[in-house]
């Protein structure tokens, strides 16, 4: 493990994180720079000027941390340092320097919830005896049944089947996830202090910020007590559970002595360091509650990634998440596909019709006030590849319950005519997960500078975000304008100059009349009189000064 060089942080603007645009990099299917076929931290240094001139404001990647890749990462086995896959601690600092000198922010994810069953606390927890401190650290149970063959509830894993794993002593632990990702028991002080100390470690390195993972499931009801899922209606899934505030492992009021304790690290650097929260509650008054200045900086709207294409439905949405953000006093944070989610162009429909309607909520999205945040390749309008063969499928969920969350992590690509197209050097391993033939027409080089592509689309789009009085920094507030049935339309301000975003979701052409200039379109204006038609599944920016 090599020294850390304490990279100097931006400190132009403490409050960047109000109205930033963050690109998720998903590390594996980011960038390959040594040919081993899977992405690395080398890839994403040198696709730092792509980022840059993308212009998104910072970049919050997948764990990259020293893992046995169970999940993708997901199960640390150790917090402060670099997976070999990935690269080393000294790849991290030189990447973290260029992206500052670049004026881009470095977000890392935080895996607080578990760890792997590789980490030495798991190790030395299954050598130690029933009762001892080493299992004091995790969740250790025995269980029910006359020789205690049961497990000590009903609680089933996210990834399918029951959520505890007997060990050969006879206890159980207790994993959400895969049995390879136990669960830390945050009730235990030394838990507690070491994710102080992880976070300082970071931070001390010069990142900018942390994503919270499973940030509303660290503290378990007392009692670990029956969910009752024996009661549930026939196929019925836990996963409709996820979130709702009805499960004794998630949202428990103790949480939030967890971020009232890590706020003053964060506050204590320069340079306005954030956290956002992965967390589903059951209500947006309870979500609220981990938003604030003495908890995290914001917390994710899935809401909007999850309303269906309808006007009605992103309109709620956007009203609900908007006065969320006006109760707690923080920005809203938009997101419309993730490395945990389907793509939103096959959500919408897939093909031709699912790209036009992404690239108008892309712009729906971006005139929104708060934090937009962007997945990797959405930008290109990549779809989800639904045909991956199963043998090549690496989500544990897949095993467990047939889900798999493969087909939006296929690496990206950038240029070339053939798989991997440009993703790693030229006489190297194929990429990680197959790309299709369809995506040749799809990378980075072959929409560089081709009018109305995708990737010109966000181009154009952010940077108007940055540069336009209306859409720039946090002011602006959403004025919501009378339409005809099935079109969104508000207006942003900014003294006399007046952006208004139009959405067509009607399934008829619209005339928009009476807004200014256009300045941006997701699909192609045809003048008629003193308006322009907008076409159906399209949206547009117009201008009056």
């Amino acid at each position: 493990m090599t020294a850390a060089t304490h990279p100097t942080p931006l400190t132009s603007d403490d409050d960047w994180w109000r109205s930033a645009v963050v690109y998720q990099v998903y590390v594996r299917s980011f960038a390959d720079a040594n040919g081993d076929g899977v992405g690395d931290l080398r890839g994403i240094r040198e696709r730092l000027p792509y980022l840059r001139d993308l212009g998104v404001d910072a970049l919050w990647l997948t764990p990259f941390y020293t893992s046995p890749q169970i999940d993708a990462g997901y199960d640390v086995a150790d917090h402060r340092d670099v997976d070999p896959l990935f690269g080393s601690l000294t790849d991290f600092d030189a990447m973290i320097t260029d992206a500052h000198a670049l004026g881009l922010r470095i977000i890392v994810d935080l895996v607080p919830n578990h760890t792997s069953s590789a980490h030495p606390w798991f190790t030395a927890a299954l050598a130690a005896d029933p009762g001892s401190a080493e299992r004091e650290r995790y969740l250790f149970a025995d269980g029910r049944g006359e020789q205690g063959e049961l497990p000590p509830n009903d609680w089933e894993s996210i990834f399918g089947g029951p959520a505890w794993t007997r060990v050969a002593d006879g206890q159980w632990y207790l994993h959400l996830f895969d049995p390879a990702q136990p669960d830390l028991n945050w009730r235990h002080p030394e838990v507690r202090a070491e994710f102080e100390d992880v976070l300082r470690f970071w931070l001390d390195r010069g990142v900018d910020g942390f994503r919270i993972d499973v940030a509303h499931g660290m503290i378990k009801a007392e009692g670990l007590p029956d969910v009752g899922f024996n009661s549930m209606t026939t196929g019925q899934r836990q996963s409709e559970l996820l979130g709702k505030g009805r499960l004794p492992y998630f949202d428990q009021d103790e949480v939030h002595d967890i971020y009232r304790a890590w706020r003053p690290i964060l506050d204590s650097y320069p340079g306005g360091r954030m956290a956002v929260a992965e967390a589903w509650a059951e209500t947006p008054q309870r979500l609220a509650r981990y938003i604030g200045p003495d908890e995290l900086h914001q917390a994710f709207s899935f809401d909007f990634l999850d309303a269906i294409w309808s006007a009605d439905s992103f309109r709620k949405v956007i009203d609900t998440a908007l006065a969320e953000s006006t109760i707690v006093g923080a920005p809203t944070t938009w997101v419309l596909s993730n490395h945990d989610r389907q793509r939103h162009v096959t959500r919408y429909g897939d093909g031709e019709v699912g790209l036009r309607r992404a690239r108008a909520a892309a712009l729906l999205m971006l005139a929104l006030p708060g934090c937009a945040y962007v997945y990797q390749g959405e930008e290109l309008g990549l779809p989800e590849v639904l045909d991956l063969p199963d043998e090549l499928r690496q989500d544990p969920a897949f095993l467990r319950t047939g889900e798999s969350r493969d087909g939006c992590r296929v690496p990206i690509p950038w240029s070339g005519e053939l798989a991997p197209y440009g993703f790693g050097p030229e006489g190297g391993e194929l990429s990680w997960l197959p790309a299709p033939a369809t995506w040749r027409a799809l990378s980075v080089a072959a929409q560089a500078g081709m009018p109305g592509s995708t990737l010109e689309l966000y181009r154009a789009a952010l940077r108007i975000r940055h540069e336009h009085p209306a859409l720039a920094g946090t002011t602006g507030g959403v004025t919501w304008l009378e339409t005809e049935p099935g079109v969104l339309a508000f207006r942003r301000t900014a003294g006399d100059t007046v952006l208004t975003c139009v959405v067509n979701i009607s399934g008829a052409e619209v005339t928009i009349d009476g807004h200014g200039r256009p300045i941006v379109a997701s699909a192609d204006l045809t003048e008629q009189g003193a308006g322009h038609v907008l076409p159906v599944d399209a949206a547009a920016w117009f201008e009056r000064r």
